[in-house]
């Protein structure tokens, strides 16, 4: 549960440090692949957090009850999201191949 409390504040750090850097146009698709690895890295540390939740609550060792359902709460929807954002991205690739030039 001590992952749960240093993550708390990640999604606000996360959009400051995103607002505080300037990028170049040809930067645009390192950026771009930058900020799709850390969502998928938060993503993931929010799933090894909710696991950690999850077995604490099998077997009896959680300490604040309403953290831990916060905690799963928390990885089912940012996995919603992250399989929403993929599908959208599948979606336009499959459109954009369609176009004719």
């Amino acid at each position: 549960m001590d992952k749960l409390n240093s993550l708390s504040n990640v999604g606000t750090a996360n959009l400051l440090k995103q607002k505080s850097q300037v990028e170049t146009p040809s930067a645009g698709g390192e950026a771009f692949a930058n900020q799709l690895k850390s969502a998928l890295n938060e993503v993931n540390e929010l799933q090894e957090v909710k696991e950690e939740a999850v077995a604490d609550l099998a077997t009896g060792q959680v300490k604040d009850l309403h953290q831990a359902a916060i905690a799963i709460g928390k990885a089912e929807i940012s996995m919603k999201l992250m399989l929403e954002i993929r599908n959208k991205a599948l979606n336009a690739y499959k459109e954009i191949g369609r176009t004719q030039l």
